[in-house]
Parts: C-alpha cells; structure tokens; sequence
C-alpha cells in the first residue's frame, strides 16, 4: 500500500507500535488504540492524559528517540513535519506513512486509508461518526472572517489549507483566499482592509487572549475561538462539526 504521496509500507499484520508526529493523528490514533502509541510530539496535547514518550517537536523531531521506540511505523503530515526527518527516519529503516490533509473530506479519507490500509486497525467508530456529521450540503457564505495564526509578524490562514475549508463548510468565508501562499504574511492595516465581518483569533499555533489580539483591531469584531476545532482533525471534527461561529 502507497502512502499519501505514494510512497509505500509494508507492514506484517497490524501496527503494534507508533509514533505519531501530527498532534491531530495523536488524538486519533489515542482515542483508537492507545496502547500501540508509544510516542509523539511535545505538541500533541490531546487527550490530556496521554502517556507516551516524547520526541521534541514537529519540524524538530528527535530522530534518535523515535528510533529507540521501536516503531512500525511512524504518522506524519506534508504540512506539519519536514521531508528531511522523514528521509532521513526512512533512510535509516524507519518505515513512515505521510497524510496529505487540505480540506475536510480530504482528512477523512487520509483517516480512512491510514486506520484500514496502513495501520490494519479497520476504520474506528468515531471516525464513521465524522463522517456522517460532515455528510450535508454545504450552507453557503453567512459571514467573512480572517484568521490570524501568529502575529509579530501577523500571518493568517490563507487557500488552499484545511482552516479555510472547515470554515467554509460552516458558512465562514475567508477574507484572505484570493492571496498568494497558504499563510500569507500581512500587516494589522491589510487585515482590517480586507473587510472582514469578524476577526478569528485561535488559541493555536498561537495564543490569543483576550488581552493579547482583540486590542489591535479596534472597530473590528474579535472572537475567540479553539484552534483545535478549527485547526485539527481527528475526534475533534466531531465537536467541530457543531461549532457556531455566527452568533
């Protein structure tokens, strides 16, 4: 079997060992089958009480660690991590299954192949229930809003990324889709330009509060918002699929 960039994986029967190095697939993989994770990110904070060994972070993993766990196999992601950790784990006979996630459907079907296909643990309960949650038509535009991910310098999610679809898919549009890059790099001004109805400050990668965001868009409506449910995929898309960002 290929994984998302086609790369392939063999693996003899299930997957009894795994490091997970996307903090969405961490909770999933936890809420699935706990007791064959053995590793993650230091930014994988889902569940709460996940007891696993640590591997540093996503574009720094600790390549010696993860392959002193042993693994099966290792979860990465196109976007969070780097092709060179993860040449460098295949090199050394580490054997890595990347998921390629831009829009909704687009991680439930990565869900799907990495649980049946690549992990042999059949697709979990929770995930059918994603699905069937996010199976409706869409609402159309009810409102505009830009996203800010990081400020000094401000950056904001831009096309082409998962944020974008998962709001879309709750009737928020982003003001930023018609620019160059992922996440473009703007200015307070060229937010508040833009038009948006709402600005949308997350908690991640991030950390708004309400002391640290709001104050720099004066005349602008602010909210905060979870960056897990707008940001991850995984068990959170349940609760996502639920979220109110117009009242």
């Amino acid at each position: 079997m290929d994984d998302d960039l086609g790369t392939p994986l063999w693996l003899e029967g299930p997957a009894r060992r795994v490091v997970s190095l996307v903090p969405s697939l961490t909770e999933a993989l936890a809420a699935t089958r706990p007791e064959a994770l053995v590793g993650a990110t230091d930014w994988c904070t889902h569940p709460a009480d996940l007891d696993v060994a640590r591997v540093r972070g996503t574009k720094n993993p600790d390549l010696d660690a993860i392959r002193s766990l042993r693994p099966d196999v290792v979860v990465a992601n196109r976007e969070e991590n780097r092709e060179l950790d993860v040449r460098r784990l295949r090199e050394s006979g580490v054997q890595v299954w990347v998921t390629v996630v831009e829009t909704v459907p687009q991680a439930l079907d990565a869900m799907d192949r990495l649980f049946a296909d690549a992990l042999g643990w059949g697709v979990p309960d929770w995930l059918a229930a994603v699905r069937r949650a996010w199976d409706r038509p869409e609402p159309g535009v009810r409102t505009r809003a830009a996203v800010p991910i990081w400020r000094d310098p401000w950056m904001v999610v831009g096309r082409e990324t998962f944020t974008r679809d998962l709001l879309r898919r709750l009737g928020v549009a982003n003001v930023f889709d018609d620019w160059e890059g992922r996440y473009p790099s703007v200015t307070v001004e060229e937010i508040a330009a833009a038009g948006p109805d709402v600005v949308l400050l997350p908690d991640e990668p991030y950390v708004f509060t309400a002391d640290d965001g709001p104050e720099a868009f004066p005349g602008l409506e602010t909210r905060l918002v979870s960056g897990r449910l707008i940001t991850w995929y995984g068990p959170s898309l349940l609760e996502a699929a639920d979220l109110d960002l117009l009242t």
